[in-house]
């Protein structure tokens, strides 16, 4: 079986070619990697082959901020297959304002080593004089 893969790990975005095997016993494992022109490129398909990993960026709700929410970013990637229970638990976060960047939301989310950083300052509201 053959895959094919747009590197992202440096500008030149090389099309790098998979041959992997199907015999039994061997499904999956990989036989060639072409196309690429750096070291990257072969670390890079080698890793989204045997476990891809994923960076998440969304936000939190904050009460009583000047917005209504802040950016939170994972501080590294985490298994693709585990995005959905990691976006899950992110859902459930409420902090009160202010909140600053840097701020970590949650430590070590659902135990994969990644956690959950503020990477935009939300200050309290002011309340509005008359």
């Amino acid at each position: 079986m053959v895959r094919e893969f747009t590197c992202i790990m440096c500008p030149q975005g090389c099309e790098i070619r998979v041959e992997l095997a199907e015999d039994q016993g061997k499904n999956g494992e990989i036989l060639r990697i072409s196309g690429n022109k750096c070291p990257k490129g072969k670390e890079y398909v080698t890793q989204e082959i045997i476990n891809p990993m994923r960076n998440i960026a969304t936000s939190i709700l904050v009460e009583g901020g000047e917005l209504p929410l802040a950016s939170v970013r994972l501080t590294k990637p985490i298994p693709k297959a585990r995005i959905f229970d990691v976006m899950a638990e992110i859902r459930r976060v409420h902090v009160p304002a202010p909140v600053m960047e840097g701020d970590i939301v949650i430590h070590d989310c659902l135990g994969l080593g990644s956690d959950v950083m503020v990477t935009k300052t939300v200050e309290k509201r002011e309340p509005h004089s008359l």
